[in-house]
């Protein structure tokens, strides 16, 4: 009986690694990384794109402070604004996460903005995308490709 019980335990423990090792996103110290895509290339010279991650602190807040890819040249935060109904980007310096909270990437709002794509973005590719946060370091995720419009429903 306890070697089953040894048995059944280690299958879960083993299951549930893997489960997690899928799973698109990423965790370091207090910070947990969900939620990772970014949008298709619209045309095949496309120069620049968007990706998207979700950011949440357990515990003390924390701030996304710097983002690169080696899918561009370079990377950096933006945020959607409507200034004089116009819509505009705005460069951001670093993104604060509340302590036990969220933030939320999504279109029209903060997002990492993607400029001097190596290549356009596929629909099914994924890339890999660097977050460096003031308390939590440097961590790593990878961050499926969707649709042109992926992140509006």
């Amino acid at each position: 009986m306890r070697r089953t019980l040894t048995a059944l335990a280690t299958a879960i423990s083993f299951t549930l690694a893997a489960t997690l090792a899928l799973a698109p996103g990423a965790s370091a110290s207090n910070v947990m990384v969900t939620k990772a895509y970014a949008r298709a290339s619209a045309t095949p010279t496309a120069e620049a794109g968007a990706a998207y991650v979700s950011l949440m602190a357990h515990g003390e807040a924390d701030r996304l402070l710097v983002v690169s890819s080696p899918a561009a040249k370079m990377a950096a935060l933006h945020k959607t604004v409507e200034e004089d109904g116009v819509m505009k980007m705005e460069h951001v310096d670093a993104l604060e996460i509340p302590a036990n909270g969220m933030l939320e990437m999504k279109p029209g709002g903060y997002h990492i903005m993607l400029m001097g794509l190596a290549q356009p973005l596929k629909e099914g590719d994924e890339i890999e995308i660097t977050l460096t946060f003031e308390k939590a370091g440097e961590v790593k995720v990878k961050a499926r490709v969707g649709g042109v419009a992926a992140g509006t429903n």
